[in-house]
């Protein structure tokens, strides 16, 4: 699953594995560098650089995760809290995408694998086909001298070979 969110005031990419939470903001400009940069006649832009600095790329393991809580944010956002071994991070994401983001991180949490149970069962193992009895071993040893892949010389040896274990 992927989804847009804000962390720490910050857009983000989101992207939920089976075994890991990942998310990454862009470099990019914020709106207090360029009215800085607006008010500043450019000046700050070029002693500062037009690149962010909080841009850069996190993950989480999901069996650090200890839990997940929601907490509604203002009309029309809530945060999606994930607890894991010694931090916090807020998803902030629409409110209608909330319940779905909880309940996939829940079920990776428990070691329920999503889908999992909608997955088809495996094909069962073809069954071992019976050894060829020597009558079929005679005649398939015909055809390869027939087609001149054996010599006859080594279909009278195969052929002996087969006529002795009857």
């Amino acid at each position: 699953m992927t989804f847009k969110s804000h962390i720490e005031g910050k857009n983000a990419d989101v992207a939920i594995y089976q075994d890991r939470i990942e998310w990454s903001r862009p470099r990019g400009m914020s709106a207090k560098k360029l009215t800085a940069g607006l008010l500043t006649g450019g000046a700050s832009l070029l002693a500062t650089g037009v690149r962010s600095s909080d841009a850069g790329t996190e993950m989480i393991p999901v069996r650090n995760i200890a839990s997940v809580v929601t907490k509604r944010d203002g009309l029309m956002f809530t945060k999606v809290v994930v607890v894991a071994s010694g931090n916090n991070i807020d998803f902030r994401v629409p409110h209608d995408a909330a319940p779905r983001i909880k309940a996939l991180l829940t079920d990776l949490i428990l070691g329920r694998i999503p889908g999992a149970e909608q997955a088809p069962a495996p094909a069962p193992a073809p069954a071992p086909q019976a050894a060829p009895t020597p009558v079929e071993q005679l005649r398939q040893l015909a055809e390869l001298r027939d087609a001149g892949i054996l010599s006859d010389e080594e279909f009278t040896t195969k052929k002996a070979e087969i006529l002795a274990r009857m």
